[in-house]
């Protein structure tokens, strides 16, 4: 269990509070069919209807059931080369 990206597990960080919410912050790494990928979760425990006051176990295990589950749902898009810049691409420029 030491090397996540054999695992494909989701892992819980701690808990942040930020002036706007609470946050349960996991990260996730994993490796299939030759794409290794890493990402951090994190998840507003209000989202949920959950508060401060339940139990730490409750928080986590919901938060990510629900963070999963919409990181699943995502639909990414590739932004493509055109948005990096063409000023940028090819040699260093001196001086």
């Amino acid at each position: 269990m030491k090397n996540l990206a054999e695992n494909n597990l989701i892992r819980f960080t701690n808990v942040t509070r930020k002036k706007d919410a609470i946050y349960a912050n996991f990260k996730v790494k994993g490796l299939r069919n030759g794409v290794v990928f890493s990402a951090s979760i994190a998840v507003d425990i209000t989202a949920l209807e959950l508060h401060a006051g339940d139990s730490l176990e409750k928080i986590i295990e919901e938060c990510a059931r629900h963070g999963v589950k919409e990181f699943k749902k995502a639909d990414f898009q590739f932004e493509g080369l055109s948005a990096v810049g063409s000023e940028y691409l090819g040699v260093a420029q001196l001086g």
